[in-house]
């Protein structure tokens, strides 16, 4: 397949986001801010996050101020509160995406539920979920590999690494390649010559980043349906005016005719999918990983 054309603002834009939100504690930080009706102060603020030192929460507040998202309001030396900007509120819909794609795709311990007595996962926070996520696709090189595998479909290592990372030895490719391969989303296959594509899992990262871009360039949330790399397809009108389609059944080599479904309807936006109560695992708790 072609390689298709990467938006030469878009993709940069976005992986320096990841870089702002992806130290750890950073979601924990935003995502309890922004559960709150106001701005907190710095016990108040602590009492949420109670496994913080102080030399953890204070360089997170920091960095988030100087990122813009988060704004220190000092009303006198002692009464100092914290609370989301503007653009800090607008990263929600990130982080919920975020949240949701751990939540369905990352692996958890299996659990005795004492109310039911079944075993089942592990309840985890979106918070946590949301940074366990961000440990999957924030290190170095990953944003840009999992861009280009998504434009181009099936490639070559040396196709890959020619185009994503063209200013680096062709071998600085195998580390980050190899993370997302044991990570499950890119998958590598063996034939005459080794090709590389997303998985199912990896294809899922599409409301990830089609949040992160809006929020990166400013861009109304529902216009990232329609993006260039990460956009839901449309089928075309021609494809949809007939009735009957052929379908391959699944383990048989006969065609059978299945009703055409109809168009898909645009997909809301993103909303904030956890609530306040959801942000930990337990009333008490802190983080589950």
């Amino acid at each position: 397949m072609a390689a298709a054309r990467l938006p030469s603002t878009d993709l940069p834009r976005v992986a320096e986001a990841l870089e702002m939100i992806a130290p750890r504690w950073s979601v924990w930080v935003l995502m309890t801010l922004a559960s709150q009706p106001g701005p907190l102060r710095y016990t108040k603020l602590k009492e949420h996050l109670p496994w913080l030192a102080d030399g953890q929460l204070h360089p997170r507040l920091r960095a988030l101020s100087d990122a813009g998202l988060i704004e220190r309001t000092a009303q006198t030396r002692l009464h100092v509160t914290y609370g989301l900007t503007a653009r800090g509120r607008e990263l929600m819909p990130s982080l919920t995406a975020l949240a949701g794609w751990g939540d369905a795709h990352l692996e958890k311990n299996l659990v005795l539920n004492r109310v039911t007595g079944k075993t089942e996962p592990e309840r985890i926070s979106a918070a946590q979920n949301a940074e366990d996520t961000l440990a999957v696709i924030g290190h170095r090189h990953a944003t840009v590999l999992l861009w280009t595998l998504k434009a181009r479909g099936t490639t070559t290592m040396a196709a890959l690494s020619a185009e994503a990372m063209a200013d680096h030895s062709p071998s600085a490719i195998y580390s980050p390649i190899r993370r997302l391969i044991d990570d499950g989303i890119v998958s590598v296959s063996h034939d005459d010559v080794a090709s590389l594509q997303l998985t199912a899992p990896g294809q899922a990262l599409a409301p990830i980043y089609r949040a992160l871009s809006s929020w990166a360039t400013a861009r109304p949330l529902p216009d990232a349906e329609t993006h260039p790399v990460w956009g839901t397809p449309r089928i075309p009108a021609a494809a949809r005016s007939g009735q009957w389609a052929a379908h391959q059944a699944r383990k048989t080599s006969q065609a059978v005719a299945v009703r055409q479904p109809p168009a898909p309807a645009p997909a809301p936006a993103p909303a904030t999918a956890w609530r306040p109560g959801e942000l930990f695992s337990a009333a008490t708790s802190g983080p589950s990983r």
